[in-house]
């Protein structure tokens, strides 16, 4: 590549959008105890099937290769068990009961939000079935990506008009558009991410009240940084 006409000016583009979640993820878990570990899991095994019973009513499928982007799916994705055990009054410490715990953790999936009113509904008849966290997130392949990356650039742009026209000069061409870190010198990280809040609701805690906590769809703030390298032209330093 031939050399540059003018002086080379890198700078760093950023820009944010807020999107509409485009799925949320309840992380709960079955927990019950039995006398013996065979009868823990039993126990467990049919709350499992209780469950998804409950979540097939409202269109629920397993979740799979070809389920992925479904309206609502489901996954046990672990079994585990453990001895009880119970805080004793009289010297402090936990010791332990005799009776075996036995804890399946289930993934819920929504993208149709407007099911999470008879999903609260149906979890919360559900007594050994509790959410841990409901967190909310972006497809990879989210509209709102293009435009946010596209408005990094953007940015970019005016911060090299900025920083020419500081010198007098002005902008002549784009040598390089990158990822941060990628015109040399690492980087402090990828360029698009993704932030939202996470909201943990305990919706299986109602005890079976028709009334439930209603959950509000949290928007996902998209954020892009590209770092850029103009050629500028006219740059001159007389009276600076």
């Amino acid at each position: 590549m031939s050399e540059p006409a003018g002086p080379l000016l890198s700078v760093r583009g950023d820009a944010r959008q807020t999107v509409p979640p485009d799925y949320a993820i309840m992380a709960g878990a079955i927990e019950l105890s039995r006398q013996s570990k065979a009868a823990a899991l039993r126990a467990a095994a049919a709350a499992l099937d209780s469950l998804t019973a409950s979540l097939a009513a409202l269109g629920a499928v397993a979740l799979g290769a070809e389920t992925g982007r479904g309206r609502l799916t489901w996954s046990a994705q672990s079994a585990t068990t453990r001895a009880e055990q119970r805080e004793n009054e009289q010297t402090g410490r936990y010791e332990p009961t005799g009776r075996v715990i036995a804890t399946v953790a289930v993934m819920i999936t929504v993208r149709a939000f407007d099911l999470l009113d008879a999903l609260g509904a149906a979890l919360a008849a559900h007594e050994d079935f509790s959410i841990a966290d409901v967190s909310w997130h972006v497809d990879w392949d989210n509209p709102g990506w293009p435009q946010v990356r596209a408005a990094a650039i953007q940015a970019a742009i005016r911060k090299g008009h900025d920083y020419a026209a500081a010198l007098g000069g002005s902008l002549r061409s784009v040598e390089h558009i990158a990822d941060p870190g990628l015109l040399g010198g690492g980087g402090d990280g990828p360029g698009f991410r993704s932030a939202g809040a996470r909201m943990a609701r305990a919706l299986s805690s109602a005890g079976g009240e028709p009334d439930t906590p209603s959950l509000d769809p949290v928007p996902q703030e998209l954020a892009a940084t590209i770092e850029a390298r103009f050629t500028a032209t006219g740059v001159s330093l007389a009276g600076h």
